[in-house]
């Protein structure tokens, strides 16, 4: 399974910017998918899952009322949608594909299979 992240840039504090992830899994409603980060010097952090339905979510309390994660199962695709970003916010984000689907895993990186090639996320103060 390949995936692609895209969607960073620069952006100022309180903007807005889309992630898109595309999977080439055909069974990619199968999967969860998961978005991690990781600022420099700082070790790889949980931002937010979705399950295959697209219909559970979970969410970093940092990221919380202001991300969104959303998934297209006819595109392959998942998205994190990141609202009123913050200097914090700054890293670079991988998209992850998970085949075991173990719910109380699901916020921990080893739990997936597959990653993304990441995307630099840059918010200025």
């Amino acid at each position: 399974v390949q995936l692609q992240a895209c969607g960073g840039g620069l952006v100022q504090s309180g903007g807005s910017l889309r992630l898109s992830c595309v999977s080439s899994a055909r069974t990619f409603r199968t999967y969860a998918m998961g978005w991690f980060r990781q600022a420099p010097g700082k070790e790889r952090e949980f931002v937010a899952a979705s399950k295959g339905n697209g219909g559970t979510t979970y969410y970093a309390d940092s990221v919380k009322g202001r991300f969104t994660i959303s998934r297209d199962n006819a595109k392959n695709t998942v998205y994190l949608q990141m609202n009123n970003l913050k200097p914090e916010d700054t890293a670079t984000y991988y998209c992850a594909a998970d085949s075991r689907l173990i719910t109380s895993s699901i916020r921990y990186d080893n739990q997936y299979d597959y990653w993304g090639q990441g995307t630099l996320v840059t918010v200025s103060s």
